[in-house]
């Protein structure tokens, strides 16, 4: 089964819902807040997609952290801060068996969902 990772009143989210709803994929949706991300399944979409594609440097969660972490953020200190407050990580990510994709584009869910 699918696995859609996020938080729920995101809009990017819910057009990933949306169209998974309206496409018959069946899916299990993961709370960020709620639930967390554990550091191995962390690391793992990081072997995939790379941390930087990971880290959402565009949302309310990255402009909170101060400057000079910002300024000197690496591989280290972006998985140690996307544990801490995992709605820094970019939305959605979607996990079917070992493929990953992160954020939401309708081409790219078609393409990756097609035979389901």
């Amino acid at each position: 089964m699918v696995e859609l990772y996020g938080i729920p009143n995101c809009d990017t989210m819910k057009k990933a819902r949306r169209w998974l709803d309206e496409h018959g994929v069946e899916y299990r949706f993961h709370d960020y807040r709620k639930e967390g991300v554990d550091e191995g399944r962390l690391r793992g979409w990081i072997e995939k997609a790379g941390w930087e594609t990971l880290l959402n440097r565009r949302g309310m969660m990255w402009r909170k952290l101060p400057q000079e972490v910002r300024d000197n953020i690496d591989e280290k200190s972006a998985i140690r801060i996307m544990l801490e407050t995992p709605s820094i990580i970019k939305r959605p990510v979607l996990v079917d068996g070992d493929r990953l994709l992160v954020g939401f584009s309708e081409d790219s869910y078609k393409e990756l969902l097609q035979e389901k």
